[in-house]
């Protein structure tokens, strides 16, 4: 097997999307994959190993500063470098009324969507340099009816990715926010618990659609 030179990290890459997307990029990259679920990373790296790729599990929170760190660190002692970040992890506060949002749904909410994402930003964007890239992946909630703490943090998560965007533009990385399609994931099934799930998009179709516009 031919040795891979190119390295991703995928934060959220334990299942759904993330999970896909890192099977399709270990085609061409050496995954990193970060998630909360430990089997569930080892299952991903079952499935990659099956089909020729090799990736490094890291079974961390990206809301724990010191376990991003470390994990930056690491990427930056074994390769030097990133050549792409794919951002997937979201916390999916439940639906509720503005005026009746639990206090902790809504600082996991902050801490997860819009903090931990500040942070990464900071310690990845050194690792992508200038010729990098990373993607995030927009979700057109915010405003909608009951969709407050998830909403807003995740509207604000993609607003601080534009900023990014728009700064980066000339001097690198490359920036770039994507919509992907419906999908019947957990985080789905949690706010539409009672909808047809055969019509959504399978996360593998939609990495494999995807996949250019990240790549491109």
């Amino acid at each position: 097997m031919v040795l891979m030179t190119k390295i991703a990290l995928i934060t959220g890459a334990s299942r759904g999307l993330g999970a896909a997307l890192a099977e399709e990029l270990a085609a061409t990259h050496h995954i990193v994959a970060v998630g909360k679920t430990t089997g569930a990373l080892e299952e991903l790296d079952d499935r990659i190993q099956a089909k020729g790729g090799q990736s490094t599990l890291a079974p961390m929170d990206i809301t724990v500063e010191a376990a991003m760190q470390q994990l930056c660190r690491s990427i930056y002692d074994r390769w030097g470098k990133l050549d792409l970040w794919v951002h997937t992890a979201v916390h999916a506060a439940p639906l509720a009324p503005a005026g009746h949002i639990n206090p902790k749904d809504f600082d996991k909410s902050v801490l997860t969507n819009m903090t931990a994402t500040a942070r990464l930003i900071g310690y990845i964007s050194p690792l992508l340099g200038t010729d990098g890239r990373a993607v995030f992946f927009d979700d057109p909630t915010a405003g909608q009816a009951f969709f407050g703490a998830y909403g807003a943090t995740k509207g604000a998560q993609i607003a601080l990715a534009r900023s990014w965007q728009v700064e980066s533009a000339k001097t690198g990385p490359s920036v770039k926010i994507l919509s992907p399609a419906a999908m019947p994931t957990a985080t789905r099934g949690r706010f539409h618990p009672g909808e047809d799930r055969s019509v959504l998009a399978q996360p593998s179709a939609e990495a494999a659609r995807l996949l250019p516009e990240i790549l491109g």
